[in-house]
């Protein structure tokens, strides 16, 4: 019987990606529909957060911790509805940039990646994601353990994912 686990594959996925536009695997069409994927999550993104520095003036905090989780959930949910890695970076880039043209400050506050990083630990441990996004939520708001903050996260993880899904959706089915 002969065993696999030796053999590697070499390139980085964004070098297999490229050969993938350079070849003709990923068409023309499909790198527009991934920036339109990502202009149109941008302007929910933007259309999410106008605004709610009034809404919200007592809680800089949640604020802040708000536009960072909706941005991440953007960048997952990339990564988890569109099934090419070249068309997941034309569409994160396609979606910073639209969000860099409409403001700067916005762009500045929506990309902090130590928090991030704490996002990432909770959505790969695979299980139970949308309950454990929201808890990572409620830390970096200052409100471990709060139920309130919890439930507002994991409100906000599915809202938006579920917005990132239906655009993805429109464009690529």
């Amino acid at each position: 019987m002969n065993n696999d686990s030796d053999i590697k594959i070499f390139g980085t996925s964004s070098e297999i990606s490229n050969q993938n536009v350079k070849n003709g695997i990923v068409g023309k069409d499909d790198i527009e529909k991934a920036k339109a994927v990502g202009e149109n999550v941008a302007r929910s993104f933007v259309s999410a957060v106008d605004g709610e520095g009034d809404m919200m003036a007592d809680n800089a905090e949640m604020v802040a911790q708000r536009k960072l989780l909706l941005s991440f959930t953007a960048t997952i949910g990339f990564e988890q509805y569109i099934k090419d890695d070249t068309l997941i970076g034309i569409a994160n880039k396609s979606f910073l940039d639209t969000i860099k043209d409409a403001d700067r400050d916005l762009y500045k506050s929506s990309s902090d990646t130590g928090a991030f990083s704490f996002y990432y630990l909770a959505y790969r441990r695979e299980n139970d994601i949308e309950r454990r996004i929201g808890q990572t939520f409620a830390m970096l708001c200052s409100h471990d353990g709060d139920p309130i903050f919890q439930e507002l996260g994991e409100a906000l993880f599915c809202w938006f994912s579920s917005e990132v899904r239906k655009t993805v959706k429109r464009f690529f089915d």
